[in-house]
């Protein structure tokens, strides 16, 4: 395999996984099924490229050939990628669990309005303007005749026993 087919391979590879989490999954599926022949799918970016396929197979609709592919990946030569498609293929043959309607929420499909209807969601987002920071409130003045400024000894008894700590650590040090 040439670099040349490697680097596209990789180059398909990041678009495919770029269109599925756009949700774009038929094209996803078509970028990842072109990156896959380009690369060596035994190798484990080539088990990667499947594992990634599994999931845009699933989320397009196609389960079987998500199953069958998961069946395949749970004999690929890396470990890895064996293990994952053993989960993924777990998950994907796990019975449905059945939902009520009054579970569900229904979601209007609003893709049939236009501009003209006066459609919210086509008009481009705009933020608001940024607000002016708050000012911070400013402490109150203190009226220095109201604090009581006699000296009650405190900071005499304080200095004294700093001194009397000191002299001890002095005293013991020698």
């Amino acid at each position: 395999m040439s670099t040349e087919s490697l680097e596209l391979a990789k180059t398909q590879y990041q678009a495919g996984k770029q269109a599925f989490e756009r949700g774009n999954y038929r094209q996803s599926v078509e970028l990842l099924e072109k990156a896959i022949g380009l690369a060596n799918p035994n190798s484990q970016l080539g088990g990667e490229m499947q594992t990634w396929l599994v999931t845009a197979y699933q989320a397009a609709g196609r389960g079987s050939e998500a199953i069958a592919l998961c069946e395949q990946l749970g004999k690929h030569p890396d470990l890895k990628t064996r293990q994952q498609g053993n989960r993924l293929l777990y998950i994907l043959k796990a019975p449905q669990l059945k939902t009520r309607p009054e579970w569900l929420t229904q979601i209007p499909d609003l893709t049939s309005l236009n501009d003209a209807q006066g459609n919210p969601l086509s008009r481009k987002y705009q933020p608001a303007a940024p607000r002016p920071p708050k000012p911070k409130p400013q402490p109150e003045p203190i009226d220095w005749s109201q604090v009581n400024t006699k000296d009650n000894r405190f900071v005499w008894v304080a200095l004294a026993a700093i001194a009397l700590m000191a002299g001890l650590l002095v005293w013991l040090s020698q």
